[in-house]
């Protein structure tokens, strides 16, 4: 089995998280700067079968769109152009991450760790491909 490759987009940092072989268990990848993110994955998928990209599409309460959600659709048309043959598909990512500070915290992770946000998206990242997994 291919990977399944999870983003959480930003405007200046994106958190990977993938998936093991078997699709069973998330993993925090990396966090990179958003420019880079299509020569990074590419990169990455001479080397790793993916399957299927997800990306976390931001919406407010009401499902009305945020200050963010042109930034995923333009990376999502980056990303249909680059990786023609991957299907690409959006997750909620509402409260992504404050449920990713949250568990920060809930691990015990060290105060100077949690206020650096290259963690928060990656931990993001990983908290929705896990909700991904257990929904599907």
């Amino acid at each position: 089995m291919a990977r399944i490759i999870c983003i959480d987009y930003g405007g200046k940092r994106t958190g990977l998280a993938v998936t093991d072989p078997m699709q069973i268990i998330a993993t925090a990848l990396t966090t990179i700067p958003s420019k880079e993110l299509i020569p990074f994955l590419k990169n990455y998928m001479v080397t790793e079968p993916v399957e299927l990209i997800l990306i976390g599409e931001p919406l407010n309460l009401d499902d009305s769109p945020t200050h963010g959600t042109p930034l995923v659709k333009k990376a999502i048309q980056d990303l249909t152009k680059a990786f023609p043959t991957i299907p690409i598909q959006t997750v909620d990512e509402r409260y992504s991450s404050k449920l990713a500070v949250r568990a920060m915290v809930d691990m015990g992770m060290k105060k100077k760790d949690r206020r650096e946000k290259g963690n928060i998206d990656q931990i993001a990242a990983t908290m929705l491909l896990q909700e991904f997994l257990q929904n599907r």
